[in-house]
């Protein structure tokens, strides 16, 4: 790929987490050989190696405690208009000057409010640059909602408007974002998981564990934790300590803490090689923060968390709550901080046999590399402005006629548990909208049956035998064309049922969908015979039974430009398809009992296809159309018939 020019914009007003978080970004596209700038407005605080990357300094700003509307200088007096206007001036310059290919605001709109004007300034100008920069907001797992809903409305309409995309750093198997954010239709399809970002990405080899650590990030937010930990140190004498006091510590406060520390315990400022001796702890105490979580998760190290509360603060609490809840951690509240009850909680934590770390995606800096890559290689089709006019004039005229416009999903090639078929089932989990999932027999692993064991929605199909191209060369590839013996395509239809039903259960319906979509139509007559009761291909059916007993239902939307470009078709092309499938319906050119079907491929999609996938499913979900269940499509369910859900 070529070089980008990348602009991460970061202001941090406590603790140093989103800037070492940003910076873990910056040092990520510097390292793919992208030029990038980091540009700081919060207070100087040490960073790591950035890569190759430009740190730009604006003049800082912090607050105390928690009180983030009072903007302090680096004296801690409060800032007037011509502070920020210097602010605004170098960060504009920077964008003028670096004219990015991408532009980040770390948290802003969902947070820094105080910071809006500048922010705003920010993102108008980089409007006005031609071309306009990709613009992708950089967020953690957890959020803080405001109390008001205008305020939340106000961040929706600022990401709908001015973004391209929501890079969330974290991971849905842990906690999604919907935990803490009230997270819309609108904004759900510029949603994008990276993982967690790791600042320390060295391995860390676990060896044999001793003593306890205890860490409270960099702000003097922790001061509390520190005194409670001396207190349990003097309680719990048959283990050593390390108490590591971070910089935001006043030097008075860090010495009056070694004054009253026992012999086993020593009392020191934070170390560059924390993550190591975590990984040699028996317990650590600390708070809940993003980077502290992903210290642990990395270490495998049984915690006791103390969740920074103060001004109803909720976002440490929420992650300590789902540690708890996955047997990693255990909490102590903050307003319970005593010595008697932290040295109970590590007393606890001794006692517990050492559990293994769930698997959570830690990857997160390079994944949101690798996100922004796709989106700009994909930039004409991802963000063309699409008309939905056609489409939803179609469903209006459809409801006036009484005609009704049902939808359901099929996905290809299904065979294992894999990143792509969690994003796939993340989505249709996300819109309520059923799927089948088309699985080759002859290639199933055991792993996509543990998978699917919770997922409702999602119902498997027998998707051929082994999905092997038996036409001739110069015909159009087939499994089960007319090319081979009828009794031969029936043992492997007839096989591929058994195994992939002796593998699903009753996850399976016997539904046969041959690969590539072609199958003669001799052999179509045998598929009762041979224990199916469904079909599915792909354009209109000539009839909803083409053999006694056997219920054809087809796909007939694709997203991906398979005779092209390989990424999704045009935008408008793709909606023309969905419009015409209606309109013909309408027309009684094909049979309008028949619903819709959207026909994806989920290990064959880049970002762009993924896109416009979920904006046609978001799309019709605002207008209460969701995509029926295979089982219910097919009649297959107990007590149920092909059920209604027109518009």
């Amino acid at each position: 790929m070529t070089t980008l020019r990348v602009l991460i914009a970061v202001t941090h007003l406590l603790g140093a987490g989103h800037l070492t978080r940003a910076a873990a970004l910056a040092r990520a596209f510097a390292r793919k050989g992208h030029e990038t700038i980091l540009v700081s407005g919060g207070t100087p605080a040490p960073l790591a190696d950035l890569g190759g990357a430009e740190l730009v300094q604006l003049p800082p700003v912090r607050t105390l405690g928690t009180d983030f509307k009072t903007l302090l200088d680096e004296n801690l007096q409060p800032v007037d208009e011509a502070y920020l206007d210097r602010r605004r001036s170098i960060l504009l310059d920077t964008l003028r000057s670096t004219r990015p290919d991408i532009l980040i605001t770390e948290l802003f709109p969902f947070g820094r409010r105080v910071l809006a004007g500048e922010f705003m300034a920010l993102i108008e100008a980089a409007h006005a640059l031609n071309p306009r920069p990709l613009v992708l907001c950089s967020i953690r797992d957890i959020l803080v909602a405001p109390t008001k809903p205008e305020r939340i409305a106000q961040a929706h309409e600022h990401i709908l408007h001015d973004y391209d995309g929501i890079l969330v750093h974290g991971d849905p198997n842990l906690v999604s974002l919907e935990a803490s954010w009230p997270v819309n239709e609108k904004i759900r399809p510029l949603i994008r998981y990276t993982g967690y970002v790791d600042e320390n990405e060295n391995d860390i080899s676990q060896g044999h564990r001793h003593g306890i650590v205890v860490s409270g990030g960099s702000s003097a937010a922790s001061l509390p934790l520190y005194l409670a930990a001396l207190e349990a140190a003097h309680l719990i004498t048959d283990r050593p300590w390390r108490i590591l006091i971070g910089r935001g510590v006043s030097e008075e406060d860090f010495q009056a803490l070694r004054h009253n520390a026992p012999a086993h315990a020593i009392v020191e400022r934070a170390r560059t090689d924390f993550r190591t001796m975590l990984a040699g702890a028996e317990v650590s105490v600390s708070q809940a923060g993003y980077n502290t979580v992903v210290d642990l998760l990395r270490c495998g190290v049984r915690s006791v968390l103390i969740p920074f509360e103060a001004g109803h603060e909720t976002e440490q609490r929420l992650r300590a709550e789902r540690l708890k809840s996955l047997g990693l951690a255990d909490i102590v509240s903050e307003d319970e901080a005593s010595g008697t009850r932290l040295a109970e909680a590590i007393r606890h934590g001794l006692s517990q046999p050492a559990s293994s770390p769930p698997a959570i995606a830690l990857d997160g800096a390079r994944q949101s590399v690798a996100i922004a890559e796709s989106m700009i290689l994909s930039r004409p089709a991802l963000h063309p402005g699409i008309d939905w006019s056609p489409l939803d004039d179609a469903l209006e005229r459809a409801k006036d006629q009484g005609c009704p416009i049902r939808f359901w999903w099929r996905d290809d090639d299904a065979v294992a548990a894999t990143p792509a078929l969690d994003r796939l089932l993340t989505l249709s989990k996300r819109y309520g909208a059923g799927i089948g999932l088309a699985v080759i027999p002859d290639s199933l692993q055991a792993s996509l049956a543990s998978r699917l064991a919770d997922e409702s929605a999602a119902i498997a199909l027998v998707h051929g035998w082994s999905h092997a191209n038996h036409a001739p060369l110069e015909a159009k590839k087939a499994e089960f064309g007319a090319h081979r013996p009828v009794e031969t395509m029936a043992d492997e239809a007839r096989r591929g049922l058994q195994v992939a039903r002796g593998h699903l259960g009753a996850k399976l319906l016997s539904v046969f969908v041959p690969p590539w979509n072609r199958i003669s139509n001799e052999f179509i007559l045998h598929l009762p015979r041979l224990g199916f009761a469904g079909l599915s291909t792909f354009t209109d059916r000539k009839a909803a039974s083409p053999a006694s007993g056997l219920l054809q239902i087809n796909t007939h939307l694709d997203p991906i430009d398979w005779h092209g470009k390989r990424s999704a078709v045009e935008p408008q092309q793709f909606i023309a398809g969905v419009t015409a499938a209606i309109m013909r319906r309408m027309a009684s050119k094909a049979d309008r009992n028949e619903p819709i079907g959207l026909l994806t491929h989920h290990l064959a999609h880049d970002e762009v296809i993924w896109t416009l996938s979920e904006r046609l499913i978001a799309h019709l979900a605002e207008r209460n159309i969701t995509f029926l269940r295979p089982d219910v499509c097919f009649g297959m369910e107990t007590g149920s018939h092909l059920r209604s859900n027109a518009v």
